[in-house]
């Protein structure tokens, strides 16, 4: 096995500040990868890039709403002009939230969609400008097992799951290309974001789980961030080249 499988790549991360995000950045630095790290804080995307260049490799911050149309743009011209090219995509960047589908106003319903869908869609339709042309890339779309077991909130698990469809169509119009989509299901994992759900800190507090305890049961033990990043390393590199339209569920057996 090569010492560094992403050596001389380009990375887009969203949502690569802190979590598994900024796992995934380490991790594919580590790898010899050139990180992109977008994230809407700019505070802590420094502190990222900071940490990876200490180590002597590369990193580049672009701050950006994953929601906007224009921010997306923006990611894929700057990362052009600074390093000419993409190889990797990884959509990590979402909204996590509790609120029951009677409690979910049109304004919410369409922000959440809007971060956790579209931003990815568009994301996807500007990586392919530079992956059809050169028939090489990899996309992979971080979804949740809640993609299939729908116990958190109304629009979060609506768009996990048509994150899981979406991967999967997009696979399919690749079929014929050396371009690659596929996606990671994250089950519990050790991050701010899974944190402040614990604590009832998220959009909605803990008002799903009166709900879903009687159908959701978690038995293992939550993951690590580290988990998520080890499997995108999987998809990212030649060890997944023959890996197309799949969700890989990385939960520690919790949600067998």
């Amino acid at each position: 096995m090569e010492k560094q499988m992403l050596k001389n790549k380009v990375a887009i991360i969203t949502g690569a500040a802190s979590g598994m995000g900024r796992s995934m950045a380490e991790l594919f630095a580590d790898e010899g990868a050139t990180v992109i790290v977008v994230d809407i804080n700019s505070k802590a995307i420094n502190k990222v890039v900071d940490e990876i260049k200490s180590k002597g490799q590369k990193a580049f911050g672009i701050v950006a709403n994953i929601g906007s149309p224009t921010d997306t743009k923006k990611v894929f011209e700057a990362a052009l002009k600074e390093f000419g090219d993409v190889d990797i995509l990884i959509n990590n960047a979402a909204i996590g939230e509790q609120k029951m589908i009677d409690e979910t106003s049109d304004e919410w319903m369409h922000e959440v969609i809007n971060v956790n869908l579209a931003g990815p869609m568009r994301y996807i339709r500007e990586a392919l400008k530079i992956f059809l042309p050169k028939n090489e890339g990899v996309i992979i779309n971080i979804s949740s097992v809640n993609g299939t077991r729908p116990f958190c909130g109304a629009s979060y698990t609506a768009t996990k799951g048509a994150i899981n469809t979406l991967t999967k169509n997009v696979a399919m119009r690749l079929s014929q290309t050396n371009i690659r989509c596929n996606a990671v299901a994250p089950g519990s994992t050790i991050t701010p974001m899974h944190l402040a759900n614990q604590k009832g800190e998220q959009p909605g507090g803990k008002s799903m789980l009166e709900f879903s305890k009687h159908y959701v049961y978690f038995p293992g033990p939550e993951c690590d961030p580290i988990d998520q990043a080890y499997a995108c390393l999987y998809l990212a590199s030649k060890m997944g080249k023959a890996v197309k339209g799949q969700v890989i569920q990385v939960c520690n057996g919790a949600f067998l």
